[in-house]
């Protein structure tokens, strides 16, 4: 996932198209940026069926990843889905859905002025 996403579309269409059953985010502002140190609205299963809740995003950081660190500031870009560290978070019980209206994903593009 990127680490830069928007979420303008109220949270009744976000209820509607994805059957939420309980809506647990309060009063739903539009969120023109959101990155992954910001709670935002994702769809999870809970113990009544659908439900839309806030959540930070990310995932907890590899032992290596934390030798000098206090706090863990999480992963949000994971590349090697093969990895043991990820595998127990990998299952249907952790998965979410994450409403968007865009993201924005970085893209080096080559200077078209330049001449070889």
């Amino acid at each position: 996932m990127c680490n830069l996403y928007s979420l303008t579309r109220g949270q009744a269409a976000i209820r509607e198209i994805a059957e939420v059953m309980t809506d647990r985010t309060g009063n739903l502002a539009p969120l023109p940026a959101i990155f992954p140190d910001q709670s935002a609205p994702v769809v999870r299963q809970g113990d009544e069926g659908r439900e839309l809740a806030m959540m930070r995003w990310g995932m907890p950081s590899p032992q290596f990843a934390l030798k000098s660190r206090k706090t863990d500031p999480g992963v949000t870009n994971i590349r090697n889905l093969g990895s043991s560290h990820w595998r127990r978070w990998l299952g249907v019980e952790h998965r979410c859905l994450v409403p968007f209206t865009s993201f924005s994903e970085y893209r080096v593009e080559k200077d078209k002025s330049r001449t070889r």
